[in-house]
């Protein structure tokens, strides 16, 4: 009854790697364009016990860009997806389970988004379908 949905998927994967890619972005842009918020991120990590978080804050914020990045463009997805998931299992472990299921929560689901997109793809609607990397 619902099959001829189908036909929109690529269209959903496109809105899905946009408003992901959007919001990865917006999570870091702050760090990004301000030396005092990176030293403010690089503490947190300190207070949670992260190995060397003078260099892990801006390693950290310039993955999350860099997959935000590639999941708007479509180019590299896969292995943004697989970034992302290792990015966010790594808080989970780190910070977000200490908050319960709704503080682990987004980090979650940006594991599985990370997961759907290194193993579907980007979709048509992609930098990496013009090089052959199109879903099925």
């Amino acid at each position: 009854m619902l099959s001829g949905l189908g036909r929109w998927s690529d269209a959903s994967e496109l809105l899905m790697r946009l408003v992901v890619g959007g919001f990865l972005i917006w999570g870091v842009w702050d760090n990004i364009t301000s030396d005092v918020r990176m030293a403010e991120f690089a503490g947190f990590l300190a207070r949670w016990k992260f190995p060397f978080p003078e260099l892990m804050a801006p390693l950290s914020v310039w993955v999350q860009f860099g997959c935000g990045a590639a999941f708007i463009a479509g180019a590299l997805t896969r292995w943004a997806g697989l970034l992302c998931a290792l990015h966010f299992i790594i808080a989970i472990l780190m910070v977000d389970r200490f908050g319960g299921v709704r503080g682990a929560f987004p980090a979650a689901a940006l594991v599985v988004i990370g997961l759907h997109l290194a193993t579907a793809g980007p979709g048509r609607i992609a930098v990496d379908a013009l090089f052959g990397g199109r879903r099925r």
